[in-house]
């Protein structure tokens, strides 16, 4: 296969750079009597999935959509998510998830910032759909999900608002042919806007283009060993770039059974991967702590997973407990909506504790992926062993931010993607992240890594998670605050969360004000919201925990 550049020399197509139609064909040639995705109590094939996708592709296409156009998903993990991300990517349209804890203004933030002409709503979302696609005047179409429960209010062919009717989706489509057509999409154009998640400021919405989606599929089922006889488990959400680039695209390219749960519950958790033969398991966050804090059961190992994969990286006496327990290898990577390329370590290969490996490498050599450590300041590369800001480039980082061009310049830069994120590298090129640019502490001449705080905290058998701030000192810079929220029944107090520190940190780095939560407000990545956090209240320090106050010296 070849394609023509600029000059008019041919050159030879590279291997991901084919856009999701493609992709999917070739998958479906290999065995369409093959089980693709169960989801939602369905079990489909590549061939049923191609069918699917076709007549939904057609769907749009007769309703009036074309390329370019947004077209917003407002739905839990169903089949028809997919149908929609995959049939609006055929015609070239562009998919723009939203978050389904939105209530009406951040909804409509989203609907107009894309500027969406249609929405995809489930009923069981529904009085949200109504309202903020009564705020987003784009919006000239609207289609819900599913059969409406009995509590639901009845349909309306008409809202209040005066804008455009809404439809049934399973109507249109039982109606619809399939595409007859396929127009021209490009690689390089834009499949979705994944809004990230917003930890300062409103969401931005990245341009993820058809051939990063590919690259990832190709890498990840490479970085995982995967084989078709593999059964990829997924409890995350599709408006999350981890379900999106990694098991789904993962399950693609390696012909092998994507399994979805529409949440994660800890305490359905085991229950579901032993019942769905899951084999590898994608985690983010907090998920492995709370599952590490589950009660022990006799079934802890009564499981076909051979691998999980997620970020962060953890320590080793965390990672041997989890293995030993639960009889699953484990591996970590670095890496983020703007990029799938990061780091990640390999199956089989030497891995460095507390690392979240090297440079992820496509199977095709031809792609050539760098990650490097920057000055976080004036952006020169550093040595080895030296904190700055990690930077990546490769052919699958994003095209830019939607609509918001300062954000994209302070981003891209000479080819790479400063990332907002610290870290440093050794000298055999592993990858230590050290915390956010804006989440580093600097108190009375020392920097505090927060996320090194709240990992020893998080270690604590009666805590459940926890989140480092800094807070104004009155001898100048920052002081550090603790949020803490122990295990259900836990009896951890403010005083063993100080001392637990003190054990195994420097001075200089144990919290000095505690607040016992019962939660912590989060991102759609479960990221705790600290921009949240600091701004709940002008005095952040009132009715705290002082251990200064408290007469605790650690020196």
């Amino acid at each position: 296969m070849s394609s023509t550049v600029a000059g008019g020399s041919a050159r030879r197509q590279k291997s991901w750079e084919i856009n999701l139609g493609d992709f999917l064909d070739a998958a479906v040639a290999k065995d369409p009597e093959k089980v693709f995705a169960e989801i939602s109590g369905q079990k489909i094939t590549y061939g049923q999935f191609q069918e699917y996708v076709l007549k939904t592709a057609g769907m749009f296409r007769q309703l009036g959509v074309s390329k370019g156009d947004r077209v917003c998903l407002f739905m839990p993990n169903c089949p028809e998510y997919l149908y929609c991300w995959f049939g609006l990517s055929i015609l070239g349209a562009i998919s723009v998830p939203v978050n389904t804890a939105y209530k009406r203004d951040e909804t409509a933030y989203v609907l107009n910032d894309a500027g969406a002409v249609c929405m995809v709503a489930h009923e069981s979302l529904l009085p949200v759909a109504l309202e903020a696609a009564g705020l987003a005047p784009s919006v000239r179409l609207k289609l819900v999900v599913g059969e409406r429960p009995p509590h639901s209010p009845p349909l309306v062919r008409g809202d209040k608002e005066g804008g455009a009717r809404w439809f049934p989706f399973s109507e249109f489509l039982a109606k619809t042919v399939q595409l007859p057509a396929r127009p021209d999409v490009a690689p390089d154009d834009i499949s979705m806007l994944v809004y990230t998640s917003g930890t300062t400021g409103n969401p931005k919405g990245v341009m993820v283009t058809h051939q990063m989606y590919v690259a990832a599929g190709q890498g990840f089922a490479h970085w995982t060993e995967a084989t078709p006889e593999d059964r990829f488990f997924t409890c995350l959400p599709y408006y999350h770039a981890n379900v999106q680039y990694y098991s789904t695209m993962g399950a693609i390219a390696a012909g092998a059974t994507l399994v979805v749960v529409d949440r994660f519950s800890a305490s359905r958790f085991w229950g579901q991967v032993r019942e769905s033969r899951a084999t590898v398991v994608n985690f983010i966050g907090m998920m492995m702590p709370v599952l590490a804090k589950q009660p022990e059961s006799p079934l802890d190992r009564q499981n076909q997973v051979r691998l999980f994969y997620g970020s962060p990286s953890f320590p080793p006496e965390f990672l041997n407990a989890f293995q030993a327990r639960f009889g699953t290898d484990i591996i970590v990577g670095f890496g983020m909506t703007e990029t799938c390329y990061g780091t990640i370590e390999r199956i089989g290969q030497p891995r460095r504790a507390s690392s979240s490996g090297r440079a992820r490498q496509h199977p095709d050599p031809a792609f050539v992926n760098q990650v490097r450590i920057a000055d976080a300041d004036t952006g020169a590369p550093t040595g080895p062993n030296a904190v700055g800001e990690i930077t990546i480039k490769n052919p699958a980082v994003m095209p830019g931010y939607w609509k918001n061009e300062e954000q994209t310049r302070q981003s891209l830069r000479d080819g790479w993607l400063y990332t907002g994120d610290l870290g440093w590298m050794d000298e055999d090129g592993f990858l230590y992240f050290v915390d956010r640019k804006k989440d580093i502490i600097r108190r009375r001449g020392e920097n505090i890594s927060s996320q090194e705080v709240e990992n020893v905290i998080k270690r604590h058998p009666e805590v459940l998670d926890c989140a480092i701030l800094a807070v104004p000192s009155e001898l100048g810079e920052d002081e550090v605050k603790a949020y803490v929220v122990p295990r259900p029944g836990g009896l951890v107090t403010p005083e063993e969360v100080v001392y637990w520190c003190s054990e195994q940190l420097a001075y200089f780095k144990v919290p000095r004000y505690v607040e016992m939560r019962d939660d912590l407000p989060r991102t759609p990545s479960l990221r705790v919201r600290k921009d949240l956090l600091r701004r709940e209240r002008e005095d952040l320090i009132a009715g705290c925990f002082d251990r200064e106050a408290a007469g605790i010296r650690l020196r």
